[in-house]
């Protein structure tokens, strides 16, 4: 593969439902341009696409590809992502490489909601966009029904420009509307590289759609309207020009139809990607930060600009090391060079560059502008980093990637598997910015949280396969508090003798609510000298033991102050240790007279829905003890903020996506802590009473 300026490249990412056959499209892409002497599939483990092998044992991509296709004197690297939600972290790792989008669609099941969140992605990026119509050919499935959907759902500006001709309801053709010209690749006319004019049946169809394009095309253009409106046809070169034009600026996106599986549609989509996307040079400049100064600054996006490269996604190797995935947003990135990375203040060294198509990898001495490709090794540099010149301080706006919200409780199998887990779970962070851990000091857990419960599964297989580490998962405990609502006095003597020197301790500590501090506040007010001052701190010891495992259900005891009020000592068996048992003694016989209760974490919720999901959502927090504290519209988004238990929450991810068919996002955050209501915090206690009797 020859070097590609910026002028040269397109940079596709692929993005579509589960199952519509992104990654199909792209095996059949390779093999028709002869990249590959066969058509990979990943269910039998011959994709060099989906090659992993949680991806051959799942039969679907869960990781991004770059997949470089050469094409007519350009070079298109397609992004290939995941479709399923859990792995929406690679999905978004991917679209921030990306400058056009090419969306696959299932000809048979149409719009779905992964197809629903490809295109807010498109909105949202405002990127060029081309939908695809995949396996027009199956039994049962309807490119007209499939495209009807996808102008009911996104709008006018999608337009078909390819659609398949039909005899005796089987798919033996497609006819291109702009060039009004049909290809046959099945029956007498079956030949790939010869053109036939448009079936009588169809010229009607065809003319509708020609229409459409070129009403579209006249919107953005006051002298062609003209001419529409005039009812003139456009010529090819203004079609051509009034399409490119469209597509750039969003008012067109074209809707292609096809089979990957039979190779039929591929050429003239890569025609379409060539002719109609733009190029990453076609932007003139880029805004990046001069973080040092604190100011935007305008690069160039060609070879002249200054050096910056934007770090999209890492594997992190236990064998290779960290393999970061990179693209050059502006100049030339030289093997054996040293570069700097500004956020780390830190140098690195480029030692070897490597383009990467799926599994394969080869070595280049340079990477332009606008290509996409991967480096080994660097010792600091991680995702949403940018690596510029020594003496700049230029970086490339982060990757917003989705907040985990699924927790989940990791321990370990064995001693063995002990020692390995931190160093395990630390490099699945690295790589997977969608995944975070959590060490909950009161619930003395490791909480691994990602999207859902196949992202988690993932995580725990791959840490067996590539560090040799085995896991048990449970659910994480809810850190629930004790307080109390009474101000009591409990009374605690140790007295005990055994020959020689006894032990004696004997307080009287005073125990009220304190709602202005969580942590037990002491205090001591011990009239004449009836415990001694040496003998305070193992008191407050004793307290603050007492307070870590609360009376009710062994939870931590929050808001209260202890107050030391009198005492007895002795001269000879008074000790550190007798006043420290004396002080638990004080606290079992106050905290029945002081009006115990739970106290339960209560989380701020913000959910993010399609407006028709409102009261199904509103509902379910009514479910679960949920308080709406408002909403707002933001477009067709309906945006819901609640108080809601912790309690209630631990499962949310995965009810919220069942509830919303995927396309509902939340986040949480901790609020305050409420007391639990009386016949839960039952439930609550007897399960600790339950889980003491089984540990003994």
């Amino acid at each position: 593969m020859r070097d590609y300026l910026a002028h040269e490249v397109r940079n596709v990412t692929v993005l579509g439902h589960s199952g519509a056959g992104k990654t199909a499209v792209l095996e059949a892409m390779l093999h028709f341009t002869k990249a590959t002497d066969r058509f990979g599939k990943t269910s039998e483990g011959s994709s060099i696409i989906d090659y992993d092998p949680e991806e051959v044992r799942r039969g679907l991509s869960v990781y991004t590809s770059i997949v470089p296709i050469e094409w007519k004197d350009t070079k298109i690297n397609f992004i290939d992502t995941p479709g399923y939600l859990d792995f929406v972290g690679e999905m978004e790792s991917g679209c921030a490489a990306g400058d056009n989008i090419l969306i696959v669609v299932g000809a048979k099941e149409g719009v779905q909601s992964g197809t629903q969140r490809a295109w807010e992605v498109a909105m949202e990026k405002k990127l060029p966009t081309i939908f695809f119509v995949n396996k027009v050919d199956e039994e049962h499935a309807s490119f007209d029904k499939a495209y009807q959907g996808l102008r009911e759902a996104f709008g006018k500006s999608v337009i078909p420009f390819e659609v398949p001709i039909l005899e005796n309801d089987e798919v033996i053709g497609s006819i291109n509307i702009l060039r009004d010209k049909a290809w046959y690749f099945k029956g007498d006319k079956a030949d790939r590289n010869k053109s036939y004019d448009v079936p009588d049946n169809m010229k009607e169809v065809v003319a509708d759609y020609k229409n459409q394009i070129a009403e579209a095309i006249a919107m953005g253009d006051d002298d062609l309207m003209e001419k529409f409106f005039s009812g003139e046809p456009f010529t090819e070169a203004e079609l051509t020009r009034g399409v490119r034009l469209g597509v750039r600026n969003g008012e067109i996106r074209p809707v292609f139809s096809g089979s990957a599986i039979n190779m039929t549609g591929i050429e003239r989509l890569l025609d379409l990607i060539d002719k109609y996307f733009p190029t990453y040079g076609e932007q003139g400049t880029i805004t990046v930060t001069d973080i040092d100064k604190n100011e935007p600054v305008e690069l160039l996006t060609d070879e002249k600009g200054d050096l910056t490269v934007q770090v999209f996604k890492t594997i992190v190797d236990p064998f290779v090391g960290r393999i970061s995935f990179l693209k050059v947003r502006s100049g030339v990135l030289s093997s054996d060079t040293t570069v700097y990375n500004p956020k780390k203040d830190k140098l690195e060294k480029i030692s070897q560059i490597f383009i990467i198509k799926g599994k394969h990898q080869t070595a280049v001495g340079k990477l332009f502008t606008g290509d996409i490709g991967a480096v080994t090794k660097l010792a600091y540099t991680q995702t949403n980093d940018t690596l510029c010149e020594k003496g700049k301080y230029y970086v490339v706006d982060e990757i917003k990637f989705s907040e985990p919200m699924l927790g989940v409780a990791v321990w370990p199998k064995s001693k063995n598997d002990d020692d390995k887990l931190s160093n395990a779970l630390n490099r699945m962070c690295e790589e997977d910015p969608t995944t975070r851990l959590v060490n909950n000091k009161e619930t003395k857990e490791n909480v691994l949280y990602g999207v859902g419960d196949q992202h988690i599964d993932v995580i725990v297989n791959k840490m067996k396969s590539k560090y040799k580490v085995e896991v048990n998962l449970t659910t994480p405990k809810v850190p629930y508090h004790e307080t109390i609502k009474k101000t009591v006095i409990g009374e605690g003597r140790h007295k005990k003798q055994s020959g020689g020197h006894g032990q004696f301790g004997h307080v009287f500590v005073e125990f009220s609510p304190n709602p202005d501090s969580e942590d037990m506040v002491f205090e001591e007010t011990v009239f004449g000298g009836a415990v001694p001052k040496q003998y305070f701190p193992a008191v407050e010891t004793g307290l603050r033991e007492c307070m870590a495992k609360g009376y009710l259900a062994g939870y931590r005891m929050v808001n209260v102050k202890a107050n030391l009020k009198d005492g007895k000592y002795h001269d000879v068996d008074s000790s550190e240790m007798a006043f420290k048992l004396a002080a638990h003694l004080a606290f079992k016989d106050a905290m029945p007279k002081a009006g115990c209760i739970l106290l339960e974490p209560i989380v701020s919720a913000t959910v993010v829905i399609p407006d028709e999901y409102t009261g199904t959502i509103i509902g379910d927090f009514n479910k679960r003890r949920g308080t709406i504290m408002g909403m707002d519209m933001e477009g067709t988004h309906q945006v819901i903020n609640a108080l809601v238990p912790l309690a209630e929450m631990m499962k949310y991810p995965t009810d919220l996506r069942s509830m919303t068919q995927g396309r509902g996002k939340y986040t949480q955050v901790f609020d305050h802590y409420d007391p639990v209501p009386a016949n839960i915090a039952e439930k609550i206690i007897a399960n600790a009473d339950k889980q003491d009797d089984d540990d003994e």
